[in-house]
């Protein structure tokens, strides 16, 4: 069946990334949904996307895996035939401490997600969303974070450098790819519901520091999703090297 965009979403099981599939799905777009671990949730992402309308793949791979992130790729492009456009949303965080007390393997593993796999899968997506000749490219849009800006200082030091470096890669990436059609932007979440504060040993941390932002509460993860595909979108046709804060005005 031919499908109207295909979209790949790393880390698209949970959190922002299974919101941002399942709104891919409400459109009737084809989404390819890589996850790391968690089979059950990966395939229950993919039934909500089914359930709107949608087309949807599971590819289980780690992003800081060169091999996995082809594998990735590869299958996108053979089950669906073309890629549209690639959601760099992959990422970890680790429990809150300063630098000084991190430890080298806790700072690599993080680097090597955060920043080295999400190099590679912009990597990929530069080199597979154009189509020579046709003048039309893709999307690429890259999770940053309102911590790039902030600095999460006695927190997440080495998170708010990663995505520092999604900033970045954003303004560069844009340039590069712009003349071939292809777009780059990165959205910046501020403090959003989701997981990964638990996995930073802070599972009310949304919740608990929501309340002092202008708008006086965290975001939800389906605000920071409509802000994804819209870049996605041909809405967003003349939007690229734009950094995007869905933050709630901290």
């Amino acid at each position: 069946m031919a499908v109207s965009k295909a979209i790949l979403i790393t880390g698209g099981s949970r959190g922002i990334g299974r919101a941002a599939a399942r709104l891919c799905g409400a459109k009737g777009w084809a989404v390819v949904i890589n996850y790391v671990g968690n089979d059950d949730a990966a395939e229950s992402t993919a039934a909500d996307v089914r359930a709107l309308g949608g087309q949807a793949l599971c590819v289980k791979g780690d992003v800081a895996n060169e091999t996995d992130v082809l594998h990735l790729f590869d299958e996108a492009e053979s089950h669906f035939g073309r890629l549209d456009g690639v959601v760099v949303n992959a990422g970890v965080v680790a429990p809150s401490m300063t630098l000084a007390e991190m430890s080298a393997e806790r700072l690599k593993r993080l680097f090597d997600v955060n920043v080295f796999g999400a190099y590679l899968c912009a990597r990929e997506g530069a080199r597979r969303l154009a189509r020579p000749g046709t003048g039309a490219g893709g999307s690429i849009v890259l999770l940053s974070s309102a911590a790039a800006r902030l600095g999460s200082p006695f927190e997440y030091v080495d998170y708010a450098g990663s995505k520092g470096a999604l900033d970045t890669l954003a303004i560069g990436l844009s340039k590069e790819l712009g003349p071939r059609g292809i777009r780059v932007n990165a959205v910046r979440p501020g403090l959003i519901d989701t997981d990964i504060h638990g996995s930073g040993g802070q599972p009310d941390r949304a919740a608990r520091l929501g309340s002092a932002t202008p708008l006086g509460r965290a975001g939800r993860p389906e605000e920071v999703a409509e802000m994804i595909v819209w870049l996605l979108s041909d809405a967003a046709s003349y939007t690229t090297g734009a950094l995007i804060d869905v933050a709630g005005g901290r």
